[in-house]
């Protein structure tokens, strides 16, 4: 059994792991695939390979292990079956070879090629691609014959990492490489959307792939010959190849109408296996029928992927509004932490909408149709805080006339959102320590224990860190809310959704008002986006708010924005002699000469230009002649 992991994405995405025996996964470093990832238990889950059959286990992880998206316990694994583990993905292959094959590692590795003994084949000179004028040379017709049934092999197999293993034993079949691998080069200079390696031999080591010729493969679109790998006269021997103690190599393009997909490279190790010229004509034959469905399945492949994606963000609700990197980071996190029960920690700055984080995390968890208890722990005194969380027995304290329930027991079955969390008085943070802990807690003045079935979402803007280090903030405490954590980008740092949400907000007050409302003027837009944002969308919802409500027009103009935004400097987007800027070349002059008109008097040249005076400060301002004025005062 050719069993084997393949990371789809996660921290380990685009690496092959063959399973013999047993495969473990987890943060410990004992685990076979030790991952450094929160969202992961120490010791998570584990591959059984037993009878010619792999079971997964999951080993008491506390977010749960996922196979085809549904949380397993025990389960046994079939070819194609993806699983889920904390933030990686894999997939899960399994197939045989005809020669005890075994999946491995690439690893890239520098040599340089000696044209003087190395046969290098141009596209236009390959007879397998041009059938037409296949020369009746000894031979001819058995490769015709074995491109032929590649063919077919090639138009029956779906899936990137089938095809390419189809395609590897079919070449092993008619060339006598010991190994070989199927490169598909990222857009990234040094990264793969594929690598799929294939061996003769049962013993695994990572292959070493010359990357100089990988590179003059791509480059050239040539394919490439030597024999004389450990003599040093085909191909320069680093150091790594000569430990590889690689004999011979052949490496072909992959040709795709106008560009070149990737390479076919194989080599041999035993100094005895020779390519001839036949081999590196029927490879480049075999390569120009592959290339085509190699391409259309990596693009199937990605479109599965992003679809994937899509789906995953369609599928959370929240009220979030945005498209830029930065929040679709935030969804993915909320899409992965919602199933499970692990403590929350959101952190960021005030009004980034760590709030929404909390309801989002809530409203896709299994505790959804339960309550969503928020409490903001900067907002009341120390002893109403505790009253307040944990409630309090009747006759507690002067004014408790009445037993209370506390929010804690409010959210049972559901969601508790500590809001500034960074804010509680030391006394405070031992209780809610004891909470996290021991699940468990009573009401003030009470004796009897309470359960607490809560999962505890907390957020603060403060450096908990630093608070540790300065003894404010329980180190405990900091590591049992820091369990998994998500930093909400500033709205500074996501300018491409300073619009969408400047609209939002337009379309959500406009309800309040009589006027018709049709969104954003083209004047008003840069200052929105080249503004700062210190209060992050809260300030942003209460600066729309307040233009709908002042403004007089159909559009929010540059007039109805707080000076504050107003003042910010512009970026010059207009090019010299352009109309805009013409016009604002003349409105400083005709502001400049007034001002020299009325002896630098604001107030009289604002009546000479019939504007009111703080219009005519702003109108300054915005010209950015505050500077200018002075040297002419």
């Amino acid at each position: 059994m050719n069993a084997r992991l393949v990371a789809i994405s996660g921290p380990l995405e685009g690496a092959t792991f063959p399973i013999e025996g047993e495969l473990s996964i987890g943060r410990d470093r004992l685990n076979t695939l030790a991952i450094e990832d929160r969202v992961l238990s120490r010791r998570h889950c584990a591959i059984q390979e037993s009878d010619g059959k792999c079971s997964l286990r999951d080993l008491g992880s506390s977010n749960g292990t996922y196979v085809n998206g549904l949380p397993v316990t025990s389960r046994v694994l079939n070819d194609g079956d993806q699983i889920t583990a904390g933030q990686s993905l894999f997939l899960f292959a399994c197939g045989t070879a005809g020669t005890a094959a075994a999946a491995g590692t690439v690893e890239l590795d520098r040599g340089g090629i000696n044209p003087l003994s190395t046969v290098m084949l141009k596209q236009e000179d390959a007879i397998y691609l041009r059938p037409q004028e296949v020369p009746e040379i000894p031979g001819a017709a058995k490769n015709l014959r074995a491109l032929l049934a590649i063919g077919g092999v090639v138009s029956s197999v779906r899936g990137l990492d089938a095809l390419e293993r189809k395609l590897l034993e079919a070449i092993f079949d008619v060339i006598p490489a010991e190994r070989g691998a199927i490169l598909l080069p990222a857009p990234n200079p040094g990264e793969f959307d594929s690598v799929c390696y294939w061996s003769r031999v049962e013993e695994n080591p990572a292959m070493r792939v010359s990357h100089t010729i990988v590179d003059k493969v791509m480059r050239d679109g040539v394919a490439v010959l030597s024999n004389s790998v450990l003599e040093g006269t085909g191909v320069e021997l680093t150091e790594s190849l000569a430990q590889a103690k690689v004999s011979a190599l052949l490496a072909v393009p992959l040709h795709t109408f106008d560009k070149v997909l990737g390479v076919i490279y194989l080599d041999a190790r035993d100094g005895i296996t020779r390519f001839e010229e036949d081999h590196l004509q029927l490879l480049t034959g075999i390569a120009g029928l592959a290339a085509p469905a190699l391409e259309t399945a990596l693009l199937v492949e990605r479109l599965e992927k992003e679809n994937s994606k899509l789906r995953a963000e369609i599928n959370i609700q929240h009220d979030m509004v945005g498209s830029s990197a930065r929040i679709r980071q935030v969804f993915d996190f909320i899409a992965k932490a919602a199933p499970s029960t692990a403590t929350v920690l959101v952190r960021g700055e005030s009004g980034t909408g760590k709030e929404l984080v909390a309801r989002a995390i809530h409203r896709n968890s299994p505790r959804s149709q339960k309550s969503f208890v928020a409490i903001n722990c900067a907002a009341l005194t120390e002893t109403l805080l505790e009253s307040e969380l944990f409630g309090h027995e009747k006759g507690s304290f002067t004014g408790a006339v009445v037993q209370k329930r506390g929010k804690l027991e409010e959210a049972a079955g559901g969601s508790m959102f500590l809001d500034e969390v960074g804010e509680l008085a030391p006394a405070m943070q031992a209780k809610l320590l004891r909470v996290l802990q021991e699940r468990e807690f009573e009401r003030v003045g009470g004796l009897r224990t309470i359960k607490a079935d809560i999962r505890l979402i907390a957020a603060t803007n403060r450096d908990l860190e630093e608070a540790v280090a300065g003894g404010t903030f329980r180190r405990d405490l900091y590591y049992r809310l820091n369990v998994v954590a998500v930093n909400m980008p500033a709205l500074r740092e996501r300018r491409e959704d300073i619009l969408p949400l400047a609209n939002y907000f337009v379309r959500k007050h406009a309800r309040s008002t009589t006027r018709q409302i049709r969104g954003i003027s083209p004047e008003a837009t840069p200052y929105l986006t080249n503004y700062e944002w210190p209060g992050n969308v809260r300030e942003l919802e209460n600066t729309i708010e307040r233009a709908v409500v002042l403004g007089s027009t159909e559009w929010i103009l540059p007039d109805d924005l707080p000076d504050s935004i107003m003042e910010t400097e512009m970026e010059e987007t207009s090019s010299p002699g352009s109309f805009h800027e013409l016009v604002k070349e003349a409105k400083k002059q005709i502001v400049l000469k007034t001002l020299e008109r009325c002896g630098g008097n604001y107030n009289e040249a604002a009546k000479a230009l019939h504007l009111h005076t703080s219009n005519f400060h702003r109108l300054i301002r915005t010209l950015s002649l505050r500077s200018e004025v002075k040297k002419r005062g």
